[in-house]
């Protein structure tokens, strides 16, 4: 992929990874992923928006020079991760006149991490402009989406807003703009689940940021551009709400099916009285499929199997991951069953350190369960049925 051409001298510069299968080495990526560069051409001067991936900068640099790019004033970092600001120092030596304009905190990031010289640097604060002729970029500090030095930058005169990691979407399956599609709305939700919705209430804020502003095109740093930007608002405004929807997520571990049968049991009795319920098996599950499932569920309930007199280590996991991001649910339970004796609970309830949900009691039973056991993971879907009567 080469320059190609947005609008009124603004083009895309960055390249698609489909074949990168993990992120972070750690988030799941089912289509691999994008890394979005923008060069805009002002009447006097020249910048680049975001950079790029460093194993990807070759190729961004061979493309650079043919678009026949030999000058370049700016380089914008809206965020200092590296899959955006990887090839800063590549750029700073092949064009030497330019100036890195980024915030405080992102100067700070860059310099540790990629040791460029301060002399490169010009620090802007919240509201600054700054003008490249015909064009004016405008800065707006936006924090904690997902890193303390995120901003966004505001094309004024062409209404287009760079977002940077907020809006995007682990997604390749495009030209250039979205196409507005499920599989899109999929992949959004995914990467927002995953890295965004940590930060719930800050993406809310610049949420309601962005619809002030109302741009005509949002251009993340990851997926597709958004020439129709009320698609992925909505989806944010949705996601970044309070509000849950009818629904419990069950993840769970079994050794020998007696979890299973609990989880199957408590499923099917949800099921009947009309609650949306899922079930994942984590020793198979794709993590991101869980964090994108709890992002708007009103309850979960581990399941796990006793491991050395503990819970199993993969349900562990996942109550870490969901401390960790931080949905907005607000019941659990634990349900299991154990062989000869442990504490299957503490562990998974010390997990919670973060959020704080509302407890359901437990239901945990020694090996096989019995009828009685049965019942008791059938008051338990009462409860959480009643539960579920208020949201």
């Amino acid at each position: 992929m080469n320059m190609i051409p947005i609008k009124n001298n603004v083009f895309y510069m960055g390249l698609k990874d489909p074949d990168r299968t993990i992120f972070d080495q750690l988030v799941p990526l089912p289509q691999g992923t994008s890394y979005n560069s923008y060069f805009v051409k002002g009447s006097e001067k020249t910048a680049l928006i975001d950079t790029m991936y460093p194993k990807m900068i070759n190729e961004f640099m061979e493309n650079l020079k043919k678009a026949g790019i030999e000058k370049l004033d700016y380089i914008i970092s809206n965020h200092a991760e590296q899959d955006h600001s990887g090839a800063i120092p590549v750029l700073v030596e092949k064009f030497p006149e330019a100036k890195i304009v980024t915030n405080a905190k992102c100067k700070e990031n860059i310099m540790n991490m990629l040791h460029v010289d301060e002399s490169k640097f010009i620090v802007i604060n919240d509201g600054d402009e700054l003008s490249l002729g015909d064009k004016t970029a405008k800065f707006l500090i936006s924090p904690w989406v997902h890193w303390p030095d995120t901003m966004f930058t505001y094309l004024k005169e062409d209404n287009m807003l760079f977002t940077c990691d907020f809006l995007g979407a682990h997604y390749t399956q495009y030209d250039l703009f979205a196409d507005c599609s499920p599989a899109l709305e999929e992949a959004a939700k995914r990467y927002y689940a995953e890295i965004i919705m940590p930060f719930r209430n800050f993406a809310k804020k610049y949420t309601v940021k962005v619809r002030e502003i109302n741009p005509d095109i949002i251009l993340p740093s990851h997926g597709p551009i958004y020439d129709k930007p009320d698609f992925i608002l909505k989806l944010y405004e949705d996601w970044t709400s309070d509000n849950v929807k009818n629904k419990v997520i069950i993840p769970y571990v079994s050794m020998y099916d007696s979890t299973k049968i609990l989880v199957e049991r408590l499923q099917s009795a949800l099921i009947k009285a009309g609650i949306e319920t899922k079930t994942f098996d984590l020793i198979n599950s794709d993590e991101g499929e869980l964090a994108m499932e709890i992002v708007d569920c009103a309850t979960i309930v581990l399941g796990s199997s006793m491991v050395l007199a503990g819970p199993h280590p993969g349900v562990v996991s996942a109550a870490y991951i969901v401390n960790a991001l931080r949905p907005k649910f607000r019941h659990y339970s634990i349900i299991g069953s154990y062989g000869w004796g442990g504490n299957l609970t503490g562990v998974l309830e010390g997990m919670f350190t973060t959020v704080k949900p509302e407890k359901i009691d437990y239901v945990i039973v020694k090996g096989l369960p019995d009828d009685e056991d049965l019942a008791k993971i059938d008051n338990l879907a009462a409860e959480i049925i009643e539960k579920h009567k208020t949201l």
